[in-house]
């Protein structure tokens, strides 16, 4: 029999916070079959058989090619969101698939979503958007509207698929995507997996877009959705049953701040924050929440600096020196490269001002490339590349300047090396 797949992603440390989604999952779905994609690796003695998913996949295990080069390049939230397609891929492909739902970790069911799978019944993919309707003032505009346009129209707290060709053309193309450029990176037009969906209703045929009030509420949204009712088993929004509520940046403190401003004194939201609040609080005594991310550290237990990372996922030759940039110590590997020749080439990062190291770090990133591409072959001379540069530069003053400084800072940062990586292509 058909069944419907649904998923999250999360770390071994955020498991016990997952328990809320898929215990809310198995109350209102107990028909459907729950799974964990970990972006981890369990330790010795951590047994997961008791807790609420049917199937668990680690990250290691996606069959995603050079996975510990490619691992090394991501954060945990990086990771978390990059390893979703290649799981979609997974899930879509089985021959009981009728269809799958990805839900974000910090999400809970309050009632049935049968309308979902009622939509793959007629759709390929199905996305909810942050907002359906207008903002009325210049605050919600800058707060909601813009920071839509910022990290994508669509919020991948949920995403619904049908295994259809044109449903895994969609995994296929997201995978490929997230293998290079799943990146927190605004101002290169990336926000980890969710930027590149505004593009999904243009690609793919059969995309519905849900914009029922009840379905992916969140605080960037309540400027315009009702909550009303005892928390937490009879919200409504607009009159309608909750479907499932998303407590995006709880633990940040962010999701408050949103709340205030966007529903002030409303009580059955206070109240519904406050029943999460509870529950994560206790649920974050349990041992899962101390395991520390398999992926943070070296073979030696050293924490990996989020700018060896970034400067390991530009670097192609490091790449393919060091295929397991984890197994490394102080003296050996792509950490005792880090440390000696790294300080040469980049001195700014190993500077003692934090504000220093995250300005060279802004600086790295601001030339876009593909990232983690071992296996590629050599790079080549961009003849075509140089030339339009330089006809450019010839006709403009400002273009000019502005190549001439970008070509001295790579220089004195990286060396030629890192001029001809610029101007090659892979």
């Amino acid at each position: 029999m058909k069944k419907i797949h649904v998923y999250t992603s999360a770390a071994c440390n955020y498991i016990p916070k997952v328990r809320m989604l898929a215990e809310s999952v198995r109350r209102w779905h107990p028909e459907w079959v729950m799974h964990l994609a970990l972006s981890d690796e369990l330790p010795e003695g951590i047994d997961l058989s008791a807790e609420p998913f049917d199937e668990v996949h680690p990250a290691a295990a996606l069959g995603i090619p050079d996975f510990q080069g490619w691992a090394f390049c991501h954060s945990i939230v990086e990771l978390s969101t990059a390893i979703k397609p290649f799981v979609l891929q997974r899930l879509l492909d089985r021959e009981d698939c009728a269809g799958v739902i990805f839900l974000d970790p910090d999400t809970v069911l309050f009632s049935r979503i049968d309308e979902v799978p009622r939509v793959l019944e007629a759709s390929n993919i199905a996305l909810t958007p942050h907002l359906t309707l207008p903002e009325e003032t210049l605050d919600a505009v800058m707060d909601n509207e813009i920071s839509s346009l910022k990290h994508g129209v669509y919020n991948l707290g949920f995403l619904a698929v049908a295994p259809t060709p044109m449903g895994k053309a969609f995994a296929e193309w997201w995978g490929q995507r997230m293998y290079h450029f799943c990146r927190a990176d605004i101002p290169n037009g990336l926000f980890t997996d969710q930027r590149w969906i505004d593009l999904v209703p243009a690609f793919f045929e059969g995309v519905c877009i849900l914009r029922t009030p009840r379905l992916n509420v969140a605080p960037w949204n309540l400027t315009q959705r009702s909550l009303s009712g005892s928390a937490p088993d009879a919200v409504a929004v607009d009159g309608e049953p909750l479907g499932f509520y998303h407590f995006t940046g709880f633990d940040s403190g962010a999701h408050r701040t949103m709340v205030r401003r966007n529903a002030p004194g409303n009580p059955t939201v206070d109240a519904l924050v406050d029943w999460y609040d509870a529950a994560t609080q206790a649920l974050g005594k349990d041992p899962l929440a101390r395991v520390a991310w398999r992926f943070g550290r070296y073979a030696d237990g050293t924490a990996i600096s989020a700018a060896a990372r970034l400067v390991y996922r530009e670097r192609l030759d490091l790449q393919k020196a060091f295929a397991d940039p984890f197994a490394s110590t102080a003296s050996s590997g792509f950490r005792g490269w880090w440390e000696t020749q790294g300080r040469i080439e980049y001195p700014e990062l190993f500077a003692p001002a934090q504000a220093q190291v995250v300005a060279a770090m802004d600086r790295l990133r601001q030339a876009l490339t593909p990232g983690f591409r071992a296996g590629a072959g050599a790079p080549r001379w961009d003849a075509k590349l140089v030339s339009g540069h330089l006809r450019q530069a010839m006709g403009d003053a400002e273009h000019r300047r502005k190549l001439t400084r970008r070509a001295w800072e790579i220089l004195r940062t990286e060396g030629l090396a890192g001029v001809r990586r610029r101007l090659a292509r892979h």
